[in-house]
């Protein structure tokens, strides 16, 4: 069989959209989930320059018992705009609780509001 590429790796994409390529670095089992950085484009995901840290930390995320309180890691981040501009963001805070932060462009940008 063949090996899946991501979950998604079945889904057509027929609609022509090219995804933007991520950059930084490659993904390995244990590596550091931190920091949570939110960034903004202004070309359509072909380039990254505004980058904030939301949460920073080690990331440590190399045991699965998480009422030990080991893991120091901030993952799966979910992001939307509001009506008022405004990014609401919430992700995995330590294995611990979902950490929720409404921020502006603005702030990302590291503009005054």
């Amino acid at each position: 069989t063949e090996r899946r590429a991501s979950l998604y790796d079945e889904i057509a994409d027929d609609d022509g959209r090219r995804e933007p390529e991520a950059t930084g670095k490659s993904a390995f089992w244990g590596a550091p989930r931190a920091p949570m950085t939110v960034a903004i484009s202004a070309d359509g995901g072909e380039s990254w320059p505004w980058l904030r840290n939301l949460d920073e930390g080690d990331g440590y995320c190399m045991t699965n018992y998480s009422e030990q309180k080991l893991n120091r890691e901030f993952s799966y981040p979910s992001i939307k705009q509001g009506a008022d501009g405004n990014l609401h963001i919430a992700y995995t805070w330590y294995r611990q609780a979902i950490k929720y932060v409404r921020v502006s462009p603005q702030w990302v940008k590291g503009e005054s509001a």
